[in-house]
């Protein structure tokens, strides 16, 4: 698979999600005091992702 949720534990001990195409970072969440908080931001991306709004900046 070329993309990827992963949720990982950061220096400061709380829990982040990043997503990964080939490898590559594409973005990060907030940090979350515990792993259920993360798990709940993926779901919350999925289920908006598709009705987000694309807006062009000049």
């Amino acid at each position: 698979m070329a993309h990827k949720f992963e949720v990982y534990k950061d220096k400061a001990g709380e829990f982040r999600v990043r997503f990964k195409y080939n490898s590559e970072v594409i973005f990060s969440t907030e940090g979350y005091s515990d792993k259920s908080g993360a798990k709940r931001a993926i779901e919350s991306i999925k289920k908006h992702v598709g009705d987000a709004e694309t807006v062009e900046i000049e």
